[in-house]
C-alpha cells in the first residue's frame, strides 16, 4: 500500500498575545480531523522549538518587535513553502505597533524604557537598571508587520480571526483551491 505524505504545518507566535493560536483551538472538533490530515512540526502546539524538516505551510502570529522575531520569521520563510500571516499583529503590527507612535514622538526608546523599568509610579526596581542581558533580544526601532520582513503568501485578517475562517482557509489552501476571501467572509458589527 502506497501511503501519501501528510502536509507538514509549523506555527509560531512572535510579538502578539497568543490569541491567534487560541483561535486555532476554536476550530473545535474539526481540529481532530485537521490533525489527522496534517503533521504539525515546529509549533507551540507540539512544543517543538526547531524545524525537524521542510514544511508545506508556516503560520505566523504576531509582528516583529525585536531581533529574535526577525530571525524566527526568516527561518520560517526559509523552511516553509507557503507562509500565512495570521491576525492583525502579523499583518499590520496590531497592538504591539502602538509603540511605533511613541517612538515617532520626541520620547526616544531610552525614555520609554526608563519609565517602564525605573521611574514608573508602581515600579520597585532597587537596582535602578534597565534590563540589559545578552540573552535578551535587542528591540527594533519599531514593530514591523511580517510582510515588511519576508514575503508572505496569504493573510488571514482578524483580531483574532475566528476558528471557522481559519479552518476554511487552511482547508482550502491544503486542497489547492484557495483564491482569496469572498466579500461576505468577514462581517463586523
Amino acid at each position: 500500500m502506497n501511503e501519501t505524505r501528510k502536509p507538514r504545518v509549523a506555527t509560531v507566535s512572535l510579538a502578539g498575545c497568543f490569541g491567534c493560536h487560541m483561535a486555532i483551538l476554536d476550530i473545535d472538533e474539526r481540529l481532530v480531523g485537521l490533525m489527522q490530515a496534517v503533521e504539525f512540526d515546529r509549533s507551540p502546539l507540539t512544543d517543538l522549538k526547531t524545524f525537524t524538516r521542510r514544511c508545506d505551510i508556516g503560520i505566523i502570529e504576531g509582528g516583529c518587535c525585536n531581533e529574535e522575531n526577525v530571525h524566527v520569521l526568516q527561518d520560517f520563510r526559509r523552511n516553509c513553502d507557503v507562509l500565512i500571516a495570521l491576525g492583525q499583529c502579523a499583518i499590520m503590527g496590531g497592538l504591539p505597533a502602538m509603540r511605533n507612535a511613541i517612538m515617532q514622538s520626541d520620547a526616544p526608546l531610552r525614555e520609554c524604557l526608563e519609565e517602564a523599568y525605573i521611574t514608573g509610579a508602581y515600579i520597585r526596581n532597587t537596582t535602578h537598571q534597565i534590563p540589559n542581558d545578552p540573552a535578551l533580544p535587542l528591540l527594533l526601532d519599531r514593530v514591523y508587520p511580517c510582510s515588511e520582513v519576508v514575503e508572505i503568501d496569504y493573510q488571514i485578517p482578524g483580531c483574532a480571526p475566528g476558528g471557522d475562517i481559519i479552518f476554511e482557509t487552511l482547508s482550502s489552501i491544503l486542497a489547492g483551491r484557495f483564491h482569496g476571501f469572498s466579500r461576505d467572509s468577514f462581517k463586523f458589527d
